[in-house]
């Protein structure tokens, strides 16, 4: 039973691969989201209101595009991964660094969501309690995103 894993009796390179291919399955969903989104940022700037934005709106405009552009280049960076160290026999340190770029993904993600919705509900209504309600979103996403999945994790993981 040496080399092999006990909950699975896999491989280490069958871990690998199944591993890479789970995280391919997660980093989909991750990277329609943002792409969607960030294309959508990109066409803000030629909108007619745009001039109508303020300067304080223009910088978290800006701000929102680059973080955009970061978790695009995070969520997309494992397919380049995987296309330059593709059979050269280093699948367990592509899914190590896979995952990384996954986990800095979400957070640059939750980021851009969070600024884009500030943007957006600044500017559609002006209302003070604006920051409040992308807040409260904000707790949401870090509820679904990490507080579940720790929890999850913590109460449903045995040390067997």
């Amino acid at each position: 039973m040496d080399g092999l894993y006990h909950g699975r009796r896999e491989t280490p390179n069958e871990r690998a691969d199944r591993r890479w291919s789970e995280l391919m399955q997660e980093i989909r969903v991750a990277q329609t989201g943002v792409q969607v989104l960030l294309g959508f940022l990109f066409t803000v700037v030629f909108a007619p209101r745009f001039v109508d934005l303020t300067s304080s709106d223009r910088t978290l405009y800006v701000a929102t595009v680059a973080f955009g552009s970061a978790a695009t280049g995070a969520l997309i960076g494992p397919v380049s991964l995987h296309r330059i160290v593709a059979g050269r026999r280093l699948k367990p340190q592509a899914v190590k660094w896979t995952s990384r770029l996954i986990a800095v993904g979400l957070a640059l993600l939750l980021a851009t969501l969070g600024s884009a919705l500030l943007l957006v509900l600044r500017f559609a209504t002006r209302a003070p309690y604006v920051p409040w309600l992308v807040s409260g979103l904000v707790v949401w996403y870090l509820l679904c995103w990490y507080v579940l999945p720790l929890w999850a994790r913590r109460c449903y993981t045995s040390d067997d």
